[in-house]
């Protein structure tokens, strides 16, 4: 007989903690063990990536369109960007860095096989840290750039985008429009998702 997946949705963990306890009759674990067990049986590290990643996704849905997997890695790919869509910074975390790069990624030519210096003019547009060099070679060892051997061209690969990039892709695509409305130059055309 197979099994249906059934949903479980909790309006208090700290109460179901309690109702659990009482139900185990035991006081061999503590409250706050009871809900670590609990949230890593739902798939989180503990119970403060539960509320953490309870709140980001919160903080998330007020502006987004699609949901993430992960709200609380989208929401620390974001701080990444300062308000114009430009990635401030590096990132350290490589989860992090892998979806600042997909924004990236995203405003890459297409159609065509580009030079270097129109690849590097193009992640100079996208950032401020002057390292287009760093931004190029992780996206080719994350395959979504393509390079000659002799280096001469370079290609954006076709890719399908995870679903927590395609929220961080929409989101700083909106950035960017913003920056080209009070600019008045033309925006990099983002991945259309």
């Amino acid at each position: 007989m197979s099994k249906t997946p059934l949903s479980l949705h909790l309006s208090d963990l700290s109460d179901f903690t309690r109702a659990l306890a009482r139900e185990l009759k035991t006081d061999r674990h503590s409250h706050l063990t009871l809900m670590n067990m609990i949230a890593r049986a739902a798939g989180y590290q503990n119970v403060q990536h539960l509320r953490a990643s309870t709140a980001a996704t919160r903080r998330l849905k007020k502006d987004e369109d699609t949901p993430s997997k992960d709200a609380r890695l989208v929401e620390r790919t974001l701080t990444q960007f300062d308000a114009k869509g430009r990635l401030r910074q590096w990132p350290a975390k490589r989860g992090v860095q892998t979806l600042a790069l997909w924004a990236l990624w995203s405003v890459m030519p297409t159609q065509r096989p580009v030079s270097e210096k129109e690849v590097n003019a193009c992640l100079n547009n996208e950032h401020l840290f002057q390292d287009p060099a760093t931004l190029r070679r992780t996206m080719i060892s994350n395959e979504m750039l393509a390079r000659e051997t002799d280096g001469s061209a370079y290609n954006r690969l076709p890719k399908t985008p995870p679903q927590d990039a395609v929220v961080v892709i929409q989101t700083i695509a909106k950035r960017r429009k913003l920056r080209a409305s009070n600019s008045g130059a033309p925006v990099a055309t983002a991945l259309s998702a």
